[in-house]
């Protein structure tokens, strides 16, 4: 996708320390208007210290962020900590501070093909239900930009296609930005338009098959010959359920 619809947000020459240690240095990132960009790095490379200091958690030694005025974020947590003493049934947990209408709810919940939860306890769900439970949570807020930590975090490998393929639906649907973290390019490579690869400081971006074999990105990944899960970057002609299992016929080539 080309860069034109209007930039949601922009961060320039955004710098801090933490504790004494450097954690982001001159870092620029844009994201505009029906774009997914996603942000990958090695563990400790600053991608969820960018994304707090970009969401007015934190704030920056130095740089500055621009926001579209009125822009709402939609915001996926990495993870969810729930009591296990305090029973919490889906349906509660999306209607906490939700004031729309039903109908909108109802929208979002055929679109991520998770109305039979409604009447689960949110501690009973599986990994990729949670994070759709997750998601229909980000997307009731109706954003302009969805912020997603780790969007498949707890989710087995079929299930992690499945979700990365329903961000682009959404995306496509909604019409939202998306800025995402992720740790494997090979399986967002079909989902996304931009990517940022991070350790500390922009290593490298654009495209992600560009990305893919610049040498920056393979001094900290490795060669794309190595990644086991190349074979997610073809475009699915089949869709999952919610558990990862197959729909439709499955017609893809195996890539080995």
């Amino acid at each position: 996708m080309n860069r034109t619809g209007k930039v949601l947000i922009e961060a320039s020459n955004i710098s801090i320390a933490l504790q004494g240690r450097q954690v982001l240095e001159q870092v620029n990132l844009s994201v505009h208007q029906g774009e997914i960009v996603t942000l990958i790095g090695p563990n400790g490379s600053g991608k969820t210290t960018l994304v707090r200091i970009i969401l007015g958690l934190l704030k920056a030694d130095g740089g500055r962020i621009k926001i579209q005025p009125g822009l709402r974020i939609g915001y996926m947590p990495q993870r969810l900590v729930l009591s296990e003493n305090m029973p919490l049934t889906v349906k509660r947990f999306l209607s906490l501070g939700y004031k729309g209408q039903d109908s909108e709810m109802q929208l979002i919940l055929n679109e991520l093909a998770i109305e039979q939860l409604l009447d689960s306890p949110m501690q009973r769900l599986s990994g990729g239900e949670l994070q759709r439970i997750l998601l229909a949570r980000a997307l009731l807020r109706k954003p302009d930009l969805m912020v997603l930590d780790e969007p498949v975090q707890g989710v087995d490998v079929t299930g992690q296609a499945a979700l990365y393929a329903l961000i682009t639906q959404i995306r496509d649907q909604f019409g939202c930005g998306v800025l995402m973290i992720s740790h494997d390019l090979h399986l967002v490579m079909a989902t996304t338009d931009q990517v940022l690869c991070l350790n500390h400081h922009v290593c490298c971006s654009g495209h992600p098959e560009s990305v893919s074999q610049h040498p920056a990105y393979l001094e900290l990944f490795g060669s794309p010959a190595n990644a086991k899960l190349a074979i997610y970057t073809h475009h699915h002609d089949h869709t999952h359920d919610i558990h990862g299992d197959v729909k439709s016929p499955q017609k893809e080539h195996h890539h080995g």
